[in-house]
């Protein structure tokens, strides 16, 4: 199944490595700025989009250069870069898309681009954001397994919808058992695994997962 992934116009130092995903990843897509880190960082771009109205003419170059496809927009338009990247990682059919490059800036953007996860999900694609501290996830209701790693030891989970009920936490080291949070609940930040991997349960609702790290270096 295709994995895809787009960067967006976040900060550079706030990505991830990069190429820690190259063997996973069919389709790299640039948002505006995002198909220039990709060109500084030598992947190839299949499809750069965007109004492009955040680099210079040089960079602009460069991108035409590393992209397969490259779609210039008008700077007024009702979608953001990022959504016009999705809109071209969805006719891929994916398993699977990664976010980079969508948090870190404005924070505006940033608390839209965790809303998009849930357009992602409806389409019963899994999609992911990740930076250089966080793993952001966004699922339904269900059991679902996680495993655990070294890269984000933290584990939080936060309702997305007002209330998210039945949460059941297995090989956690804050264990629950069919309890029922809200918005703006502090129960279940910041867990740790106890094992390789873990499994957390939820009846109705929906819950954002972050698996994150402290701000020091690995």
């Amino acid at each position: 199944m295709t994995c895809i992934a787009i960067v967006g116009n976040g900060p550079a130092e706030t990505h991830p490595d990069f190429k820690q995903f190259k063997e996973e990843i069919d389709v790299w897509i640039g948002a505006d700025r995002g198909a220039f880190y990709l060109a500084e960082n030598q992947i190839p771009i299949t499809y750069a989009v965007g109004d492009f109205d955040s680099i210079t003419d040089k960079e602009k170059q460069k991108i035409k250069h590393h992209a397969k496809v490259y779609e210039e927009h008008p700077a007024e338009k009702d979608e953001t870069d990022l959504e016009l990247a999705l809109k071209k990682a969805f006719k891929e059919n994916p398993a699977t898309i990664y976010l980079f490059g969508v948090t870190g800036g404005r924070l505006d953007h940033e608390l839209v681009n965790i809303q998009l996860l849930y357009q992602i999900q409806k389409k019963g694609i899994r999609g992911v954001i990740i930076d250089y501290l966080n793993h952001i996830e966004l699922t339904f209701p269900g059991e679902h397994r996680i495993s655990a790693d070294k890269r984000y030891p933290y584990v939080s989970f936060i309702p997305f919808t007002p209330e998210v009920e039945g949460i059941t936490l297995t090989n956690f080291y804050y264990p629950l058992e069919d309890k029922t949070i809200s918005w703006g609940s502090t129960q279940c930040i910041s867990n740790q695994l106890i094992s390789n991997y873990g499994t957390f349960f939820y009846r109705k609702g929906i819950l954002i997962v972050v698996k994150s790290r402290s701000a020091i270096p690995l």
